[in-house]
């Protein structure tokens, strides 16, 4: 059997940012795991004393706070400033794009429909920048679109991991329906490549691993894509999560990894693999 890594995949620009932010900062505390991955997490705390604050409740006045790459919500921003913590803006780039668009769209006067999971964290943060939260609506579905009540304009955003084919179904759905649309693509381009690039390597391979948090939404997303034309793919977080059947009378296995994912994560895989079977690594 032999193992082929995608051609794209792993960590993003934002991402490899906010490690290098936080090991500058050692003994500072995240407010909400800095990235969507336990292992590196662990990493930073054992290897940098980076400390984790799950609630605002958990931050003190004197901790010096690193913001997630996924950003929060602004209130919660201002809060600390107001405690006066010392605030490290970890937040990607990518991510505080649809927040400033969301608050200049919605201080113009239109209605704002975001494109992501209610759940998410970066979605919560993008949500808190509209000038009028009334005026403001998170949909995952273009029926959802039905029950809302728009005004005549509306901007639209995406969460920044969602693919391109189902923020469109919802800017399609709009069209029918709106006058004035404007439409702000914000799905991140290493999302993109990373997509691209499993899908690529999915209709060769006949086991896909794809590696990633479970609760990472780019991580899901690429196992969903490769699920598509390789039935066999699986999402693991780490080695440990291996089973030595999924590669019996399997030719090639090809790998991919989320966003969050460290290349140091992705290396103990492929060892492992090489353990249970004989395997010629492609690059």
């Amino acid at each position: 059997m032999k193992i082929q890594l995608a051609s794209s995949y792993g960590f993003c620009f934002g991402v490899k940012r906010a490690i290098e932010i936080a090991q500058e900062h050692r003994g500072s505390k995240t407010y909400g795991p800095l990235i969507h991955n336990k292992d590196e997490i662990n990493r930073l705390k054992e290897g940098f004393d980076i400390g984790l604050a799950e609630k605002f409740e958990d931050v003190s006045a004197e901790d010096s706070v690193v913001i997630r790459t996924h950003g929060i919500p602004k209130n919660e921003l201002a809060k600390l400033k107001d405690q006066e913590n010392k605030i490290i803006d970890a937040t990607c780039p990518y991510v505080t794009t649809p927040q400033n668009i969301v608050a200049k769209m919605s201080k113009e006067g239109y209605s704002i429909v975001i494109f992501g999971d209610a759940n998410h964290p970066e979605i919560k943060g993008v949500v808190s920048y509209a000038t009028y939260p009334d005026d403001a609506f998170i949909v995952l579905e273009p029926k959802e679109l039905e029950e809302l009540p728009l005004r005549g304009k509306v901007a639209v955003v995406s969460q920044t991991t969602k693919k391109p084919e189902d923020f469109a179904k919802i800017v399609n759905a709009l069209m029918l329906t709106r006058k004035e649309i404007r439409v702000f693509n914000t799905i991140c381009n290493a999302t993109f490549e990373n997509q691209d690039a499993a899908a690529e390597l999915a209709k060769e391979a006949d086991v896909m691993i794809v590696i990633g948090g479970k609760h990472s939404s780019n991580t899901k997303q690429l196992h969903s894509i490769c699920k598509r034309d390789c039935e066999d793919s699986y999402l693991i977080e780490n080695e440990k999560e291996l089973q030595s059947e999924w590669f019996d009378n399997k030719a090639l296995c090809g790998i991919s990894a989320g966003a969050s994912t460290p290349d140091w994560i992705v290396q103990n895989v492929i060892d492992r693999i090489q353990e249970i079977k004989k395997v010629e690594t492609l690059s």
